[in-house]
Order: structure tokens, then sequence, then C-alpha cells
């Protein structure tokens, strides 16, 4: 989304902000070559809904991670809140890029809430309608807009946390650089079943993190992308309500206790067990419904393409039994995703790398 200059041969980390956490992925040149991966606990507070509330304690995590990890101080950093508007605009077919960044700012100044001048503006081609016998040529543009004060403020923090910005991107474009070229995989509950041919077909992308990051793909063609409010920190923040616990507790027992073994069988108090499972399913109901009211959006939209399969990412993919609890009469395939580069790490930790590691990659 914001691109600045930079060296490419060099290693770059791709970074990702959550409620509780820090995630950083190194890659050598924005390749796909994996490097190191670190993470660290956010303090709470720090930060929320996808937005700063301390920059000086974001930037003193962030400067302690990187120094410990002894990380590439490049990065790219994602950003996914609402303070970024994603737009789809249809356009005629424009070959000469400054006659059509021309246009999409001009769409743009009906397309977007908030003046030109206070934003940030960045443009894909995506798509588009060939010439039919009455009809010209048509582009599809996505239009991505974020707060330029915003903006501002990330820099400031990974300055002053020592690092050299070397980007900052929607986090959805990170999520699809990481899957979009995956094939369909078997299902994690049929690991005995042979891997899918790749499917020709759109695919939605789901990270499921403290908020849930949704992302329409075909391959690495982003074709429709929105943040969904719930995810681990509403199930934490309900299991926190119900006992007493901490945010970051409450998440470690959402981990401990997941959706697929007896509850007699699982080690710890029996209520805060039943709490946990009662957290869970609540939010995998919640997931569900976002899932099916993103898709029913986009299938709305002026040429959409059909959705085949749904991919999970992110911490919530790794609790076990959530996936298939989201799954659930969807109707549509489910699969884990994950980047072939981050096989050799644990489920959990190579959930949680997905999407910096896709920061990282080069578009």
């Amino acid at each position: 989304m914001v691109q600045l200059t930079a060296r490419r041969e060099k290693p770059l980390a791709g970074l990702e902000i959550e409620a509780g956490s820090i995630a950083a992925t190194e890659v050598q040149g924005g390749g796909g070559g994996l490097r190191k991966t670190a993470t660290a606990p956010l303090a709470e507070g720090v930060f929320r809904d996808g937005e700063v509330v301390d920059p000086t304690a974001l930037a003193a995590a962030l400067r302690a991670l990187f120094a410990e990890h002894k990380l590439s101080k490049r990065v790219r950093l994602g950003v996914a809140n609402q303070r970024v508007i994603v737009r789809t605009l249809r356009l005629p077919a424009i070959d000469d890029p400054k006659q059509l960044d021309a246009a999409v700012r001009f769409q743009a100044r009906e397309q977007i809430p908030m003046p030109l001048e206070q934003a940030v503006l960045d443009h894909r081609v995506i798509g588009g309608v060939p010439a039919g016998e009455d009809a010209p040529p048509k582009l599809d543009v996505m239009l991505v807009a974020a707060r330029r004060e915003m903006v501002d403020t990330y820099l400031r923090i990974l300055r002053e946390a020592g690092l050299q910005p070397a980007g900052i991107d929607l986090s959805a474009f990170g999520l699809i650089r990481a899957l979009g070229d995956a094939p369909a995989a078997a299902h994690p509950a049929d690991e005995d079943e042979a891997p899918a041919a790749a499917s020709s077909g759109a695919a939605l992308l789901c990270n499921v993190g403290d908020r849930t990051n949704l992302a329409v793909s075909r391959r690495r063609a982003c074709l429709f992308t929105r943040v969904a409010p719930v995810g681990l920190e509403a199930m934490a923040t309900e299991l926190s309500a119900a006992t007493g616990l901490t945010s970051e507790h409450a998440r470690m027992w959402l981990s401990h206790v997941g959706l697929l073994e007896d509850a007699e069988r699982i080690a710890g108090d029996p209520a805060l067990v039943a709490a946990s499972r009662e957290a869970l399913r609540n939010g995998a109901t919640a997931l569900r419904s976002e899932l099916r009211l993103s898709l029913d959006f986009y299938a709305a939209q002026e040429g959409s393409q059909r959705v085949e399969r749904v991919v999970l990412a992110g911490p919530g993919s790794a609790i076990p039994g959530l996936p298939e609890a989201i799954e659930a009469d969807f109707g549509i395939p489910f699969e884990v995703g994950r980047p072939p580069a981050l096989t050799a790490l644990g489920a959990a930790t190579a959930a949680r790398m997905t999407l910096p590691y896709g920061l990282a990659l080069d578009s």
C-alpha cells in the first residue's frame, strides 16, 4: 500500500501486530526463502481493534523483539482496521498508467468517505471485461485508501524502534501472497487423503487472529477483502468476563481446551474447561455467520466469481476442532492453509507466522 525505496536483495521481515502479540518472519530478498521467525507477547491495552493505543509501548516491544532475535531491520508492516477502506472500481480499459491513476483518483473522490488530501491511495488491476458487440472493454481495479495520520503513526513507531520501513501493506495482500498460489489440500481431519488438484476457482482466505481477516482471491489476485470483528480476542473477552482470567490467560485456555477432546479428559479446573468450550463454540458460530455474510456480500457484486473453497490460517486455525466447528454445514470445502516454507515449524507457530510470512514476500 505504501512502498518505500528499498534494496530488494537484502533480507526483509514481514511484521504483523495483534492485540496480544507481535510476530515477524524474515525471508531472503522477498523471494520466499525463510530465514527466521519470532514472536513476543504484547501487553494488554497497547493495541486494540487493529489500531495502536500506546505508541511508546509498541515501539519498545518491537525494539526488544528485533534485538533479541537479530531480525533484519528492514520491515514491511501489515495493517487491517477501520481506517483502511477497500473498493472495487470498474473503469474503461486504460493502458497508460498515468491516465489510469488519474481515473482512479477521480473515482476515489466519490467512493472514499474521507478527503483525499488526508488519505494514502494505492490501486491494482484485478481483472476486467473484454469488449462486447456494443460495449468497450473494462478494467476492474481494487482501490485501497488509508488514513494518512494512521500511516504516519506507524512509520514513526517503526523508526522509533530502530527499524527501516520498506513498506506498509494491506494485511489481506500478505495473506494472499502466502496462500494464494497453494493448491487445494486435504482437510486436516482427512490427513490420510492425497492433496487435491489445484482449483481454478476463487477461494475465501480467512486469517483467524485477534480479529478475522478475510480475502476472496483467485491465485494472487485479490477480488474482495474485509476485516470481521469476531476472532480470538472476542472469544478471550467472553471467557475473561465469565471467569476473571486475564486476556493472556484466556487465550492460553482456549488453545489448551480446544473442541476435540472430551472435556472430562482435559487437565485443569472443570469450570474453566467448560467456560472455554462455551466461548469457542460461540466463537465458531459467530465466525461461520461472518463467513457466510462476506460470501453473500461478495457474490452480490458485479463480476463476482464462484468461491469453491475456504482456507483457514492464523492462530485460530491451530486450535483443535475450531476449523471443523466453523465448517459445520457450511456447504463449501474447508482446509487449513500452510505455506510450504513453514511446514517445518510446529502447527501453532506456522499458523501465527503465515500472514507475516506473506507480508515479507514480493508482490
